[in-house]
Formats: C-alpha cells, structure tokens, sequence
C-alpha cells in the first residue's frame, strides 16, 4: 500500500499538519509536533506549517472493510418493527 502525504483527519490538534507528516515518515506524532516547537524559536516554523497546511491535502477517508459492515439479511425482510423500534422474533 502507498502512504501518502496527507493531513490527518484523526490525529490533529490544529490543522493534522503534525499527525500527517508523523504518518508518512512511520514515527510518533509528538516528536514531530515538538520539532515544530523548537523550530518556533527560529520564526520559520509557524510560516511553514501555514504553507504545508494550504498545500496539503486532506486525508481520504478510511473505507470500511466487510467485518465493519452491518450484516444484510438476505431475504431482505424487516428485521425490527418500523413503529417500536423493537426486533422482531420468527
């Protein structure tokens, strides 16, 4: 599977800036958000995770796998009473 550079949808604390570069290089998040805060004490930081923030795109979303999917009945028949909400026992 190829990682791609993305901001991260779920580990973000402004803008997944952070948690995306984290994802793609394989390390820890906190690391790369501490680096961006010793890079404050330079004054770039803050304009590169500005640009990176405008040139990034978002993450995709995560597609759901057939164990995440609610299973079908395949007789297509109601499951649940559509006024009580209570399941229905044949």
């Amino acid at each position: 599977m190829e990682t791609r550079l993305a901001r991260s949808k779920s580990d973000r604390m402004l803008g997944g800036v952070c948690g995306g570069l984290a994802h793609y290089f394989g390390i820890d998040a906190t690391i790369v958000r501490l680096v961006f805060v010793l890079a404050v004490l330079s004054g770039l930081s803050p304009l590169i995770y500005l640009i990176l923030w405008i040139v990034m795109p978002q993450e995709a979303p995560a597609q759901p796998t057939s164990a995440q999917l609610p299973a079908r009945d395949p007789t297509g028949e109601w499951q649940y009473d559509p006024y009580t909400g209570q399941r229905i026992n044949r």
